[in-house]
């Protein structure tokens, strides 16, 4: 019995397809389908030709274009059948539209037995194919890959495995989908052949598995990767593909070109030179050597494909664009035959050593420079004429450390710890080991005097020639006779076509936060510059706080740190402490601005012609009442011109050097008083901070809430500024926190000044104290400076105020501060 054969179980239904082929009697008849189900024999049959039209087209639009289980076609079928009296009748001429989208079907789908044509059931090992394809951006990436998105405008390829059984592959279908069989028609002097393929589904796993091992998982039979690394990804698998006898096969590119599957293979080898590092580098796809320049470059533009000589597409891979693309920064290009590495990239060099991917060959020397901890302590030059403390010496030691493995680097003590006076030492030793070179010292023009002082006190030796002012002379080849040149950031972008032309020793850059924008005029200017060596100093290294730079990524943080440390040196002011005097004074001089000056020169000269044209005739007690009358308004000048004029509308020189100390000083998150005698230069200041949204404190002889000003300071960790009149902070103040004082103009007497200090902030308490007195170059303030000095020597404590010091000054010292 037909029905005792089960062929499909879906529930607890049994059911079998029968086809029959046959030649009944008058009719001419082609076929009869009968269906059944159960126990339940269902059979048809149609004599007219209408009739039999209408039964087809109703069995193909039952079917339509989708695959059924028994149940579903019975479903589908059953009311087609009853519509007809005894049998489906297939006319000869619908013969074989019947057999190519109805039994066909049936075929694939189900065990059939046939009457009248025949089946031939394949069965055999699939053999396993990778296909690859690029994803056509204009596809979104969740149609092909239901929940899986894609990023934007990132190329990716497109894995599928799919089986080969004899000519005909098959892919594996979505999640949860059947993987079905094949069946193809052969029709042959009127005779039907249908050959059918049974898929192994278990060896299909088989090969899914092993594509699982190396990393493929398919979502709805496809998995994307991105180009660089599907094609890294092959490389380095195609081999084991090729064991497991799984085909690679990709489908042609748009413009018809083949991508090169294949391992590229890299060789990086780095040898130490005097002054750099040689890099030789031999890159391979597949047969093919490549420049490594071309490669390079390729890399650096984040390009990542190129043809190769037989025209493949080569693809680089995604690791090499993680391992060397800042090492390709890094390297120049000499020549076409030259590739160099600087010698301060030694740290990252070392980094790519140990991780294997780079050889690196170094002298025993710079062996060394594994134990950076341990530094040489090398003596002073006997020609420095002072003193380094502890960490200031520490600090020269860095420097000479540097020097002899020829390195550049960054001092970047905190303010106020004499990054100036480590570099003069630094200099004086060039000057023994080296003489006849010459040093190049770029700074803002304020601190050009400074500097120059600085060097005439502890190095007197040093041969300086301060190259600025509309008189200096543009030949480069005079610098030759120097030890030192002086100059500004804007006399560098000026005359860098001179500049750019002589080859010193050193070029050091001060206040080196000036060229932080590396596309500005005067950091392109500077790059220009010629040197052995380069040194930078700073205060602040990070500008927006050392934070910023190392919490960003703790990996990364820690390649930074090792590839840095050698090359920053940054002592905070705490780490110093026990190495600093309880009081460090120093003395920063401000040059006046255009406009400040001519008002000074006007001011000056009119107490001139008043004071000294009657010197000898004039009273004394009426020449101290004009002299000091005129000597204050001179002072006040050299602080701000609108201390004496309120229509002046021009710049003061020591406004924008203390606004500029104040900035950085608060950078360094540290707290500082500022302390003024005249009330209306603190207004000033005080106008500035309100412009920025500095917060902080003031105090001055009409302040009512002298203790709410006090906490204010003490307590919040915000307010970094104390605003102080002399006077006013003169009693019995406790400010614990201060670290620095700005004096914004001298007083009379220093011994003075310095007790008021002492009251104000109990120095000692909590914090060492840098304190720095503003200077206008120039000016009766530089010039009281030095007159204190003898006087005090020659009296001692009897100056303590203006009346004292004013009768202290004879003819020729009122000529000298009207001079």
């Amino acid at each position: 019995m037909l029905h005792e054969k089960a062929v499909c179980v879906v529930g607890k239904r049994t059911d079998q397809l029968i086809f029959v082929r046959g030649q009944p009697e008058a009719f001419d008849i082609v076929g009869r389908l009968r269906l059944w189900v159960g126990h339940k024999y269902l059979s048809r049959r149609l004599l007219d030709d209408r009739a039999c039209d209408a039964a087809l087209e109703r069995i193909l639009r039952a079917l339509g274009r989708e695959a059924y289980d028994p149940v579903a076609l019975t479903d589908r079928l059953l009311p087609v059948l009853d519509a007809a009296d005894e049998h489906i009748i297939i006319e000869r001429r619908f013969e074989p539209e019947y057999y190519r989208k109805f039994v066909t079907s049936m075929i694939t789908q189900f065990d059939v037995e046939a009457k009248g044509f025949e089946i031939q059931a394949e069965s055999a090992s699939p053999e396993g194919i990778l296909t690859f394809s690029e994803l056509a951006g204009s596809v979104p990436a969740e149609d092909l890959f239901g929940n899986e998105v894609l990023p934007e405008n990132r190329e990716m390829v497109v894995f599928e495995p799919r089986f080969k059984y004899g000519d005909q592959d098959f892919g594996m279908g979505s999640a949860g989908e059947v993987r079905g069989n094949s069946c193809r028609m052969e029709e042959k002097d009127g005779n039907y052949i249908f050959y059918k393929t049974v898929r192994a589904t278990k060896l299909e796993d088989k090969i899914l598995t092993i594509l699982k091992k190396i990393g493929l998982e398919f979502i709805h039979g496809k998995m994307a990767m991105p180009k660089t690394q599907a094609f890294e990804w092959m490389g380095i698998h195609e081999d084991y593909l090729k064991e497991n006898k799984i085909q690679l096969r990709q489908k042609a590119r748009a413009d018809g070109k083949l991508y090169h599957i294949g391992q590229a293979q890299i060789s990086i080898e780095i040898n130490e030179n005097i002054d750099w590092f040689d890099v030789q580098a031999m890159i391979k796809f597949g047969v093919y050597l490549v420049p490594f320049a071309k490669i390079r470059k390729l890399i650096i533009s984040g390009k990542t494909e190129f043809e190769l000589p037989n025209g493949e597409i080569a693809v680089i891979p995604s690791s090499w664009f993680v391992n060397y693309s800042e090492l390709f920064n890094f390297i120049e290009e000499r020549s076409a035959e030259q590739l160099v590495l600087r010698k301060h990239h030694l740290a990252f060099a070392r980094e790519l050593q140990n991780g294997e991917l780079i050889k690196l060959n170094l002298s025993l020397k710079l062996e060394r420079l594994r134990n950076f901890d341990a530094i040489n302590d090398y003596e002073v030059p006997a020609s420095f004429e002072g003193s380094l403390r502890p960490y200031q010496h520490a600090g020269y030691n860095w420097l000479r450390f540097l020097n002899e493995y020829q390195f550049g680097g960054c001092l970047a003590d905190d303010m106020g710890l004499g990054k100036t006076v480590q570099t003069l030492a630094l200099l004086a030793h060039e000057k023994e080991e080296n003489p006849g070179f010459a040093s190049l010292l770029v700074m803002p023009t304020s601190l050009i005097y400074n500097w120059e002082l600085e060097a005439r006190k502890f190095t007197p030796d040093l041969k300086i020639l301060v190259y600025s002012g509309t008189q200096r002379i543009k030949d480069p080849w005079k610098f030759r006779g120097y030890d030192v040149v002086l100059t500004s950031y804007g006399i560098v972008r000026l005359d860098i076509d001179i500049l750019k032309e002589f080859y010193f020793n050193y070029v050091i850059l001060d206040e080196s936060q000036a060229i932080k924008n590396p596309t500005s005029n005067i950091a392109l200017a500077v790059n220009k510059l010629k040197s052995k060596r380069r040194l930078i100093l700073t205060g602040t290294p990070v500008e927006n706080g050392t934070m910023d730079l190392w919490s960003q990524n703790k990996d990364k943080a820690s390649r930074l740190h090792a590839m840095i440390k050698p090359f920053i040196l940054r002592r905070l002011k705490s780490q110093v402490a026990k190495d600093l005097p309880e009081k460090l004074t120093n003395v920063k001089y401000s040059d006046m601005t255009e406009a400040q000056e001519k008002v000074y020169e006007e001011v000056k000269s009119y107490y001139r012609e008043k004071i000294i044209g009657e010197l000898d005739g004039m009273g004394r007690g009426s020449q101290q009442f004009m002299l000091l009358r005129g000597l204050t308004q001179l002072r006040q000048i050299a602080n701000h011109p609108k201390l004496v004029r309120d229509d002046y509308e021009g710049e003061s020189g020591k406004l924008e050097d203390i606004t500029y100390m104040l900035q950085e000083t608060i950078s360094e998150d540290h707290k500082v008083l500022v302390f003024s005698q005249f009330v209306r230069h603190l207004s000033i200041v005080r106008e500035f901070l309100d412009r920025e949204g500095i917060p902080y404190a003031y105090l001055d002889g009409s302040t009512k809430d002298r203790q709410g000003q006090v906490e204010k300071f003490q307590t919040d960790p915000d307010v970094k500024v104390f605003l102080i009149s002399l006077k006013a902070g003169g009693v019995g103040l406790n400010l614990t926190k201060a670290e620095y004082v700005f004096l914004l103009d001298p007083w009379w007497n220093p011994a003075v000044e310095a007790q008021a200090i002492d009251r104000a902030h109990r120095i000692g308490q909590e914090n060492k104290v840098i304190i720095y007195k503003f200077i206008t170059r120039g000016s009766v303030e530089e010039k009281i400076m030095a007159l204190q000095d003898r006087k005090l020597a020659l009296a001692g404590e009897l100056i303590s105020n203006e009346e004292s010091f004013m009768k202290s000054l004879d003819n020729e010292d009122i000529r000298a501060l009207l001079d």
